[in-house]
């Protein structure tokens, strides 16, 4: 029987230092690369015990291409909490009724799980699912920040002993790196399938939602009309962001010889 995938240390986090460094000029190279799309309204929602400050970098980047993010407003995300569920059930038709269309979620961490969550409850008001190192499946004891869980657990709600949000019923794009040192990587990749795809980049998973290679794949994303979709495919010279994208050229071009 496969063991189950565990987080890599949580010392491997530090690279994320280096990572912040290079935000702008990332932020610039993805920005550039992107391909044009339309204006879309979107939801940005922060990792586990943090808020809209983390995420600012993010909105600001998809704000420059001409986007519409939001923050959530909801201070500090302690998990699936009755306050936290409301306000976001609030939230979403609000946006939706200001903006006259669904509305896209791009989900951090524990911000994906809850963006998942959220449309399976609110599929009519949910354009597409963008999650960044976002547990899909998760059992209590599999990351490493238990500590924080059940310090959350005691001042709000406990976090299930299974999570499994693998299905939901719009588009969606699961990020993942394998050298994420919160959760395990691969718990954070979907099952594949007519609009659900999983893309691997490198990095760490607090770097995640400022990564250039992350940041592409949003952009990308977004600009698809909301009707059409199809798997993410970048730009040939950007391969080598991805490295499942890279192994698949590789492998391609020795059947090709």
């Amino acid at each position: 029987m496969e063991a189950t995938p565990r987080a890599r240390p949580i010392w491997a986090e530090v690279l994320t230092g280096p990572e912040l460094l290079l935000t702008v000029p990332g932020a610039a190279v993805a920005a550039l690369a992107a391909p044009a799309g339309g204006a879309r309204p979107v939801l940005v929602l922060p990792g586990f015990v943090t808020g809209d400050l983390t995420t600012a970098p993010l909105r600001a980047f998809l704000r420059s291409l001409g986007h519409r993010p939001s923050g959530w407003g909801l201070g500090v995300n302690v998990g699936v909490a009755d306050h936290i569920a409301a306000g976001l059930d609030r939230l979403i038709q609000e946006l939706a009724h200001r903006h006259g269309s669904t509305i896209d979620i791009v989900g951090w961490s524990a911000g994906g799980l809850l963006g998942r969550l959220l449309a399976q409850h609110r599929r009519e008001l949910v354009g597409q699912v963008i999650t960044l190192g976002s547990p899909i499946r998760l059992r209590t004891g599999d990351s490493n920040i238990g500590l924080l869980q059940e310090i959350a657990g005691h001042l709000f709600v406990p976090t299930p002993p299974r999570i499994d949000v693998d299905e939901i019923p719009v588009p969606s794009t699961t990020i993942w790196t394998e050298h994420d040192g919160v959760v395990p990587g691969r718990l954070c990749c979907q099952t594949p399938g007519p609009t659900a795809e999983c893309v691997q980049v490198r990095g760490t998973h607090l770097g995640l939602a400022t990564n250039p290679a992350v940041m592409y794949v949003i952009a990308d994303r977004l600009a698809q009309r909301p009707d059409v979709w199809r798997p993410f495919l970048p730009r040939q010279r950007l391969r080598w962001w991805y490295p499942s994208l890279e192994q698949e050229s590789s492998d391609a071009s020795a059947l090709i010889v």
